[in-house]
């Protein structure tokens, strides 16, 4: 046979053709104004809207179904707190799967378990099955938040990032504002069931268009499924000081977030203020306010720094939820509006960075932040009520800044921290 041309390779270097593909696949991931960034922009933002107006379906309507069933405010959140949990529990299996068999399938497979349940959903003949399916709902769901993060990591330019995950955030924002008003309206004429059944319907649309939309993945290298591997990358990420600060900023600002919208209705249909149901529902259009701050969050970052960002969310949080303390309806719509604007910024901040730091199993540790912040989702749904029943909307509220204090000094924290690191680094 004759003698080879090609020079030997030395054991871990990287050859020329090596090189090039590396950097073939840098160059081909997605930019803003490139080929395939807006479908994909316009996919997840659907998917996003899905998510959360299913999610958040029976939030504006809790009065309503404590009437339905003779419930108090305290139990019927368990509708709210049901699918956020579920979300929470099952958000981390989920990402595994995405990483063995490719984030579009699982989100594709968690969108259509979802949608079907949401149908089902209308048809609850009492409190518990609604809580049931509502449960089973959330953990369907839970194959799109950690793995759209982990997506756009993939398949968006690390510059582009911020932006790219805002834009997801913000179909977020879309979806609990568009829900909760058409619930608000449909139910105030035909009841809370063909409201949920109307949000179903949409859905269907939403993750239809989900999957024509969404370009397949150029840079998805299927990961293992095996325990020990899962186990040791989760044990990794939890190990790292700094996602463990965002998983609970994440867990903190949704706290606020879930406390306030599963009671606000309550609040707002009781005296003084004694407002109809459809008003109510049409409260939730500051959920806009979240749109913009989320999609703008990348601007924030630069101008700021990630630290000044959170302190600025955190801000402007801890002033709405004193403004809401008002006995004008007007100062109530500004409280919510800056909550609103802080919170969504807060989350797209910290869960950006998150996908920022890890280097590897980033669906694991977009999960994570996932399972936490809904985990405050939950508590945030459940402690808030309680909260009312005890002490009215002031002690919501003083739940809330709770939370708020407690970002605040996480990210002092987190400052010093760094700050300590870096006197280390010059010794």
């Amino acid at each position: 046979m004759p003698a080879s041309t090609e020079a030997p390779t030395r054991v871990g270097a990287v050859s020329p053709a090596s090189a090039a593909s590396a950097s073939a696949a840098v160059d081909s991931r997605l930019t803003p104004g490139g080929p395939g960034y807006r479908r994909m922009s316009f996919a997840l933002f659907l998917a996003g809207v899905a998510t959360f107006a299913l999610l958040y379906s029976t939030q504006a309507l809790l009065p309503l179904i404590s009437n339905d069933f003779g419930v108090a405010a305290s139990e019927a959140s368990w509708t709210v707190a049901a699918a956020t949990g579920g979300l929470a529990l099952f958000v981390l299996p989920m990402s595994a799967l995405s990483e063995r068999f490719g984030r579009r399938t699982v989100m594709t497979a968690s969108l259509a378990i979802a949608v079907t349940v949401g149908l089902l959903v209308p048809f609850a003949p009492s409190l518990p099955a609604l809580v049931v399916l509502r449960a089973v709902q959330g953990a369907a769901l839970a194959g799109l938040p950690a793995s759209a993060t982990a997506y756009l990591a993939e398949e968006v330019k690390p510059k582009a990032l911020v932006t790219a995950i805002g834009l997801f955030v913000a179909g977020n924002s879309v979806g609990g504002m568009s829900g909760r008003v058409i619930t608000g309206w449909v139910a105030q004429e035909w009841g809370w069931r063909v409201a949920v059944g109307v949000i179903g319907a949409i859905a269907v649309a939403c993750a239809v268009a989900f999957r024509l939309l969404l370009p397949a993945p150029k840079h998805f290298v299927a990961g293992s499924l095996r325990p020990r591997v899962l186990l040791g990358t989760v044990h990794g990420h939890l190990g790292d000081p700094l996602l463990r600060r965002l998983y609970a900023i994440g867990a903190l600002f949704m706290t606020v977030f879930g406390g306030v919208y599963t009671v606000i209705g309550y609040r707002l249909t009781e005296a003084p203020f004694s407002l109809p149901q459809g008003i109510v529902g049409s409260i939730f259009l500051v959920y806009l306010v979240g749109t913009v701050s989320a999609s703008t969050a990348g601007r924030l970052v630069g101008r700021l720094g990630r630290r000044g960002a959170l302190y600025a969310a955190g801000g402007t949080t801890a002033a709405g939820l004193l403004l809401s303390l008002a006995g004008s309806l007007a100062l109530v719509l500004l409280g919510l509006v800056l909550i609103t604007g802080g919170f969504f910024a807060g989350h797209a901040v910290a869960s950006s960075a998150v996908s920022k730091t890890a280097t590897h199993g980033r669906a694991q540790a977009s999960a994570l932040y996932q399972s936490a912040y809904y985990i405050g989702s939950s508590a945030g749904s459940t402690v808030g009520a309680l909260a009312f029943h005890a002490g009215g909307w002031t002690g919501t509220v003083g739940v809330g800044l709770l939370a708020v204090l407690g970002v605040v000094s996480i990210t002092v924290l987190g400052t010093r921290a760094a700050r300590a690191e870096q006197r280390l680094a010059t010794v």
